[in-house]
């Protein structure tokens, strides 16, 4: 997502924050915006209940965090793409 916002015009922020990003590529009106956003809180709810016990009152759904992993391995490779002049 940095590597994307950067390429923008953005300046580096330090910050994980995975849905400050994705605000970032909104209001840069990415057209990575509805491929990130799903992840971007899929990923924070799975960051939420492992960082805080309690709330992890389910079995972590493995094929969905596969899905999940397959799509930001897609991403990752059209930002690199993008930033490497590929189309």
């Amino acid at each position: 997502m940095k590597a994307e916002l950067i390429r923008t015009g953005w300046f580096l922020a330090m910050t994980h924050d995975l849905r400050v990003l994705g605000g970032e590529l909104q209001a840069r009106n990415s057209d990575l915006l509805d491929r990130v956003r799903p992840l971007c809180e899929a990923f924070a709810e799975v960051y939420f209940t492992d960082r805080y016990p309690g709330f992890d009152l389910e079995e972590p759904d493995w094929h969905k965090l596969r899905d999940h992993l397959e799509q930001v391995a897609v991403l990752a490779e059209t930002v690199r793409a993008r930033a490497c002049g590929i189309h």
